[in-house]
């Protein structure tokens, strides 16, 4: 199963978007070049409103590049994209009106206070009744709403930037590594927004080299490595699909420990379990699975902070 770099495998049809449904964002054989390089390479993916879709990829794979060209911000070289029915371009205040956007760049009013830049961003769509509070009370700074941006440290500042791209309550959202650099405590309150987000009915795309992240929010999620989608899939149906289940048994023997590994696809794992277990030896049994960044390094044969 060791794909080549320049060979990717084909999306998993099982984990496509339902029949019928109406893809909030679509995208079909996008590219994009910096002068020589070629930084996407015909992409295709889908995202259904209430969808979290993990784009998943080392640094350099070629997310930001696709949410810049998703946005509006960067003209593909070839291929189309969509959101929301519309086909993406510069200028398109009907389709900027439905979308929210973080980046990893924090473009904030240091001289503002965050509700200062919260409600001149909701003035940008027309809205005058925001309530920058509650915002801020969603990403965890409701008691520094009125202090200077120029106070902040770097992770309040990537909370303030989330809360930036919910202002317009968008039906896509784009976020690109929304947790990097945030405490513990910080991420959780960001992926609880993330998920209440795709609850409400936002399509969320989210890039991430976060691949325990992307485990735990994502419905689906792309491999992207080098400009190219390997693999479309649900986080379970990878594991299952590409991943080597096992089980994992400790056991005393004499004065020593000793491990071993059972493989669950092994036609004598039953007899090899019903031993361990009644072995007087045994200390530890439990189950393995591939992780997804296992399976995308196996993949890819890159690792994802290369």
């Amino acid at each position: 199963m060791n794909a080549a770099v320049n060979d990717p495998v084909a999306p998993s049809t099982g984990a496509e978007p339902a029949s019928g449904a109406v893809p909030a964002v679509s995208v079909e054989d996008l590219a994009y070049r910096y002068g020589d390089v070629e930084a996407v390479r015909g992409i295709t993916f889908e995202i259904l409103p209430g969808e979290v879709f993990g784009f998943l990829g080392p640094n350099g794979a070629g997310k930001t590049t696709t949410i810049r060209m998703l946005t509006g911000q960067l003209k593909p070289y070839a291929g189309t994209a969509r959101i929301l029915g519309r086909v993406v371009g510069r200028d398109d205040p009907e389709t900027q009106a439905h979308i929210g956007v973080c980046f990893e760049e924090k473009n904030l009013y240091d001289s503002m206070s965050a509700e200062e830049n919260l409600r001149f961003f909701a003035s940008l769509f027309g809205i005058r009744d925001l309530d920058a509070g509650e915002l801020l009370r969603r990403v965890g700074l409701g008691d520094r709403g009125k202090d200077r941006v120029s106070t902040y440290s770097k992770g309040m500042r990537q909370r303030l930037m989330v809360a930036r791209a919910l202002v317009n309550r968008p039906m896509v959202l784009f976020l690109d590594e929304p947790t990097d650099g945030l405490d513990p405590v910080s991420s959780k309150a960001i992926r609880a927004i993330i998920r209440d987000e795709a609850d409400r009915g936002a399509a969320v795309l989210l890039t991430t080299h976060d691949m325990w992240e992307a485990d735990e929010l994502s419905d689906r999620v792309a491999f992207i490595n080098d400009g190219r989608i390997y693999a479309t899939d649900t986080p379970e149906n990878l594991k299952l699909r590409y991943g080597k289940r096992s089980v994992k048994v400790r056991l005393r023997d004499g004065g020593a420990i000793r491990e071993e590994t059972v493989p669950l696809d092994d036609p004598a794992a039953g007899e090899r379990l019903r031993s361990a277990v009644q072995a007087e030896g045994l200390m530890t049994i439990h189950t393995e699975e591939s992780t997804l960044e296992n399976i995308f390094v196996e993949m890819t044969g890159r690792a994802l902070e290369a």
